[in-house]
């Protein structure tokens, strides 16, 4: 058989299981508006829905809020949903609730600033149960419409496919913005892809890493592709954490020599560390590369600019004690801890004033990583840890928010500063890392291991003139869907408009 033909066949193939996929999800989805039960008994309860939406604050544009009762609990499930108008609706098949897009978005228009109360029957045994109502407040604020990440197995040890994807918010749309196989030349050393970034929240201005085979950085400057190399012989790394300015074509980058530990009793299980890191700016217009700071000894990583452009935050080592200097780091690691600094910064020079400690973590016994400022630039984002620069996977590791009329040039501490209370937001005793800010500075996104301890979830919640509401899980079309992922959600970034360039664009820069 010729190559021809052969691949004329596999489209034929490709097409059917397309087809009956595509049939698959009509048949699945047809909405059912089932009878509330006419009898049943009171639990005097929340139900124990999954994802948990009682009780949440959610944009007036975020895609249907589906959920299901255990179904190895309950037989079936029924909800019923009234809008502050009255009007009233009921769903459940099985034990699922699943809500047509067009009558979950006419109940958010019909409730924002508002809420939607929720009814819910559960069946047990032959028996229908009737909980506690709860509550959907509907923000009159919405959410940025598209959101970016990298798919990728928990471990990271070993992996072949890698994709970042991009999905649409408001519904349940997802697509492909790059994988690690379509320009992929040497399939024993595979391609590694990460750290997508994008120009403040937007997309003509963006970029990611590729790593091993065909490496470099794809940039894209004003719509316009093109793969560059950012290693210089005064780095010691290509740019590894981005972070673009605000307004000018300049990328702050951290250059590092990072490395892996995979613990086998140690319950956080991966430990992700740096053997030396520093800072450059890179120059979009003359791919060139300067150095922001190098200290020799200390560690600097996690670039991050003030939303005016005139700050760059970033975090650093502090010093480790004198008799631990000469001692391998796989066993001083859990001793290294970081603080945040700044840099003011002129956009007319391209340069850089003195440096400011902001945030002295270490005094608490702590390390600060991941900062972010709010878009209006009066809060201050981060996640904290008991040590390290990688707190994924840390079950300790939280997020905290300060208010930035606190620092005026002293650095601020956990007894000096007061953080705002983000007790609904953060999970007990499970990772919740990787804060970021939506574009109005209304939703506050991590992502959190909390369902499984396994996997990286995307969680939003609610940030209004310093309230924080109750966290929820970013919506899917099925409810067992990230139940049944065996990937996590990596580096999620909000975005105000989708990447346009296509898979087959992108690969074009490589040849």
């Amino acid at each position: 058989m010729t190559f021809l033909r052969k691949k004329t066949m596999k489209r034929y193939i490709y097409s059917y299981f397309q087809f009956l996929a595509v049939a698959i999800l009509l048949l699945s989805s047809c909405v059912n508006h089932p009878d509330v039960p006419s009898s049943s008994k009171e639990a005097k309860c929340l139900p124990a829905i999954f994802p948990d939406y009682c009780n949440v604050t959610v944009p007036c544009n975020i895609a249907p809020l589906n959920f299901m009762l255990p179904a190895d609990q309950y037989e079936a499930c029924v909800a019923r949903f009234t809008t502050p108008d009255g009007q009233q609706q009921t769903y459940g098949n099985g034990v699922k609730v699943q809500l047509p897009e067009s009558e979950w978005h006419a109940m958010l228009d019909a409730s924002k600033g508002k809420s939607i109360k929720v009814e819910v029957w559960g069946q047990k045994e032959g028996e229908w149960l009737s909980y506690l109502p709860f509550e959907i407040h509907v923000a009159e604020q919405p959410i940025d419409e598209y959101l970016s990440y990298r798919l990728i197995e928990p471990s990271y040890v070993a992996w072949t496919y890698m994709e970042i994807a991009q999905r649409n918010l408001t519904s349940f749309e997802e697509s492909q913005i790059f994988n690690n196989e379509i320009t992929s030349v040497d399939k024993e050393k595979g391609q590694c892809i990460n750290c997508h970034s994008y120009q403040n929240y937007k997309t003509d201005n963006m970029l990611f890493h590729v790593r091993l085979s065909n490496a470099g950085t794809v940039i894209v400057n004003d719509g316009k592709i093109s793969k560059v190399d950012l290693k210089r012989d005064y780095t010691i790394s290509s740019g590894v954490y981005p972070a673009w300015h605000p307004t000018a074509k300049l990328i702050a980058f951290s250059t590092n020599k990072t490395r892996q530990g995979f613990h086998t009793a140690n319950p956080n299980k991966i430990e992700v560390y740096d053997l030396a890191s520093d800072l450059i700016l890179y120059d979009v217009t003359t791919d060139s590369v300067s150095v922001v700071s190098a200290d020799s000894v200390l560690l600097e990583v996690y670039p991050t600019w003030s939303p005016d452009g005139k700050y760059l935050y970033y975090c650093k080592s502090v010093p480790l004690p004198e008799e631990m200097h000469d001692k391998d780091i796989r066993t001083t690691y859990p001793k290294i801890q970081y603080n945040l600094y700044r840099r003011s910064f002129d956009i007319a020079s391209h340069g850089f004033g003195e440096e400011e400690l902001v945030y002295d973590a270490a005094s608490a016994d702590k390390s600060v990583t991941l900062p972010r400022i709010s878009p209006d630039g009066r809060y201050l984002l981060f996640a904290l840890g008991q040590y390290g620069c990688f707190h994924s996977r840390h079950h300790d590791a939280d997020i905290v928010c300060i208010p930035m009329e606190q620092y005026d040039g002293t650095a601020l501490t956990a007894e000096t500063s007061s953080a705002i209370d983000l007790t609904l937001l953060n999970s007990d005793g499970y990772s919740d890392s990787y804060p970021s800010w939506s574009s109005n500075g209304h939703w506050i996104m991590c992502a959190s291991r909390r369902d499984d301890d396994n996997y990286s979830r995307v969680y939003f919640a609610y940030f209004n003139n310093g309230k924080v509401d109750k966290a929820f899980l970013m919506p899917q079309e099925d409810p067992e869907f990230n139940t049944f992922l065996l990937k996590s959600y990596n580096r999620p970034e909000f975005m105000v408009e989708p990447v346009r360039i296509s898979v087959d664009e992108f690969s074009k820069v490589f040849k």
